[in-house]
């Protein structure tokens, strides 16, 4: 990222996540070979967002709670971006259970993967960074008979949904992940596969 200077003493905490958000990219770095799929981690979006630290003056942080409920261990992630010039905040909350049944998993395992998985989402609900054509958002786990027992949002050129989808692929997504998710028109389809 090219070093551009900014007067961030002069914008409000606001100003600099809001341009934050728009100028932030995070990468899928990450392989799931179960799933066969690009994800990103808690990790890859806490390095892609060290440039931003010094543009704009803040540093970002995530706490964690551990929250005893009668059904299952939960664990809070809380990111929050700080303003150096001003000590202003602005945060952002996952819930996120911990699935101590989980197959292959001990329990420092189980909790871990909660940990990593609340931290985030905690990040991408600060950043507005959209998992919905994410396969890690998306993946069924070879779960494919209950995945295919809803109806498929549809996408059709000029739709929300196609602009999404257009975006996921230029960021480098993979269109069977859209084609598995979404029903498709073929004119659409065309134009997905020509990026």
């Amino acid at each position: 990222m090219a070093k551009v200077k900014v007067d961030s003493a002069v914008m409000s905490i606001h100003e600099k996540l809001a341009r934050i958000q728009v100028e932030f990219k995070a990468n899928k770095s990450r392989w799931n070979s179960f799933g066969k799929y690009n994800f990103r981690s808690a990790e890859d979006i806490l390095e892609g967002l060290k440039p931003f630290n010094e543009k704009y003056n803040v540093y970002f942080i995530i706490d964690e709670e551990f929250l005893d409920s009668k059904e299952s261990p939960i664990i809070k992630s809380v990111a929050k971006i700080v303003d150096c010039d001003s000590s202003g905040f602005i945060q952002s909350t996952a819930i996120v259970g911990v699935d101590l049944a989980q197959k292959g998993m001990q329990t420092p395992q189980a909790f871990g993967s909660a940990s990593s998985y609340g931290k985030k989402y905690a990040l991408g609900n600060l950043l507005l960074i959209d998992d919905t054509a994410d396969a890690d958002a998306t993946n069924t786990h070879g779960k494919k008979d209950e995945a295919k027992s809803f109806t498929k949002p549809k996408i059709d050129i000029g739709s929300d949904n196609y602009n999404k989808a257009l975006d996921f692929i230029k960021k480098g997504g993979d269109i069977n992940i859209i084609l598995e998710k979404y029903n498709v028109t073929e004119e659409a389809k065309k134009q997905l596969n020509a990026l």
